[in-house]
């Protein structure tokens, strides 16, 4: 059940800790000069996040593909890193091997399948985790691997473990209090259609509960981010419409300037709907208050699709598709 496995969030960072812990990386030779990260869906929202949360200490560009091609930039001296939680994702696969022929640095960060075979046959670094679930309910095993990965090859410290340390302690701390929430926004959202709005350096955790709400909630939605809506999507503010929802996800590190942008977009979509609600996070630093949106995020979706009565594991559109394309040639 999916309940389950968001309940088991802090369980699934901790383990994934003490994997990336026991990980050793061959050393390599070459110069890197920037990183890509490849992945799709479940296994590729970690790679968007951690370029928002490390962009102050990495000295690199990182760079973010979800798409069958590579760019042309990378070479032998690109760090990519190949995230497929299955192993057999179709598109970070293609990607693989465009990026393998190219001669780049490649790390593969994978459950099993396809991928654990080519990272033993092929001698590349690799970080294996457990399988076994949806891959949206495996980002606590999987994405810390890539805070890991970053701190191998040098391009950011181990900072990183007390911040997530420190996110298992409050998450766990306000575990009912944060249930409690998200049921509260949960049927304060069912039957609209959502927008979510938050500072562009957390597009990363917004994207993260607008995929949640696709597949365990099965609705439709969307996310902008300040101050870029604020340039177009805000003149599209004109009309009343009760069934639009806002939830905005806030930190009290905001921006002094986006704060007030906020507050003047809530002034203004406030005139055609009345449902806008402010989610604050807790915490100190982007780590712990991007992991506790993250699994607020996560109880929203679960109980969105306790409030429609559907089953919030099942995605068999999903695998229709899957099984159509696997008949092409």
């Amino acid at each position: 059940m999916m309940n389950g496995l968001i309940a088991d969030f802090t369980s699934h960072l901790r383990e994934a800790i003490e994997v990336g812990k026991k990980t050793n990386f061959t050393n390599t030779d070459n110069s890197l000069m920037n990183v890509l990260i490849c992945g799709l869906g479940g296994s590729g929202i970690g790679g968007t996040i951690i370029s928002q949360l490390i962009s102050e200490e990495c000295q690199l560009p990182i760079t973010v593909c979800k798409d069958y091609r590579i760019p042309s930039f990378v070479n032998q001296d690109t760090l990519v890193i190949c995230c497929s939680y299955s192993g057999n994702t179709e598109e970070t696969l293609e990607m693989y091997d465009q990026a393998y022929d190219k001669g780049a640095e490649i790390v593969i960060i994978t459950s099993g399948g396809k991928f654990a075979e080519i990272a033993t046959d092929k001698g590349h670094n690799m970080i294996q985790i457990k399988g076994g679930f949806p891959p949206r309910a495996a980002f606590g095993i999987s994405f810390p691997q890539l805070f890991f990965v970053f701190h191998q090859y040098g391009l950011i410290s181990d900072s990183f473990l007390l911040e997530i340390e420190g996110s298992i302690q409050l998450m766990d701390a306000e575990e009912n209090a944060i249930q409690s929430e998200a049921k509260e926004l949960a049927g304060k959202i069912y039957g609209t259609l959502p927008i979510i709005y938050t500072e562009a350096p957390m597009e990363g955790v917004a994207i993260r509960f607008r995929q949640q709400i696709n597949e365990n909630s099965k609705m439709l939605c969307w996310h902008s981010v300040i101050p870029e809506m604020n340039h177009n999507e805000l003149v599209g503010w004109r009309t009343e419409n009760k069934k639009l929802s806002v939830i905005v996800f806030r930190s009290k590190d905001e921006y002094y300037r986006n704060t007030a942008r906020i507050t003047k977009t809530k002034e203004i979509a406030g005139n055609y709907t009345s449902n806008i609600n402010d989610v604050f996070a807790k915490g100190e630093g982007k780590i712990q208050q991007s992991l506790y949106l993250i699994h607020l995020g996560d109880w929203i979706s679960y109980e969105l699709s306790v409030l429609k009565e559907i089953d919030s594991v099942e995605v068999d559109v999903i695998t229709g598709l899957k099984n159509m394309l696997a008949k092409l040639d």
